[in-house]
């Protein structure tokens, strides 16, 4: 009859982890920041489908260059941002590491860019938010910092004059 008061004890003990977890301690990440993002501003994000196949694809066609691809859209933004906010949100639930690296807000809210990034030991993560008008677009992705690199420079524009094989003599 003594043993009868553990009973009780033991089932609180066991309903203290899952209370804490739903009440969202500690919980970070991509997913994390979607559904704070659909909860805060009364919206559904779209996730792309087949996004796994893309990322394995992206994976084996880069060598590894671009991996982890998580994207989601929203569509019909109605309720105007407050860059401050976000910008907190965001770096609350994508956890620690992640730097911000760009912030670009207009006046009245409707645009808004973010850009963080972490080390993954060898490799780079961005997480990526574009706010423009009505539709808000999340990306999420792990690359190699050389294969970005290596991406880049086949863009840059090159001036004949910065290239002393393409000058002219006069």
């Amino acid at each position: 009859m003594n043993k009868l008061w553990l009973t009780p004890c033991l089932i609180g003990a066991l309903c203290i982890p899952p209370a804490v977890m739903a009440a969202g301690g500690g919980e970070v990440g991509f997913e994390v920041v979607i559904h704070s993002i659909e909860g805060r501003y009364h919206v559904h994000a779209n996730r792309i489908p087949f996004l796994s196949l893309v990322s394995f694809i992206a994976r084996k066609s880069t060598n590894g260059g671009v991996s982890s691809l998580h994207a989601a859209e929203i569509e019909d933004f109605r309720e105007s941002v407050d860059g401050d906010e976000l910008n907190r949100m965001i770096e609350e639930k994508l956890g620690a590491g992640w730097e911000r690296m760009i912030r670009e807000t207009s006046r009245n809210g409707h645009q808004q860019t973010l850009i963080f990034s972490r080390l993954e030991g060898e490799r780079m993560g961005l997480f990526v938010l574009d706010l423009n008008g009505k539709e808000m677009d999340v990306v999420q992705v792990s690359v190699d910092p050389n294969y970005l690199n290596e991406s880049l420079n086949k863009y840059q524009h090159h001036h004949p004059d910065d290239d002393p094989d393409q000058r002219q003599s006069d």
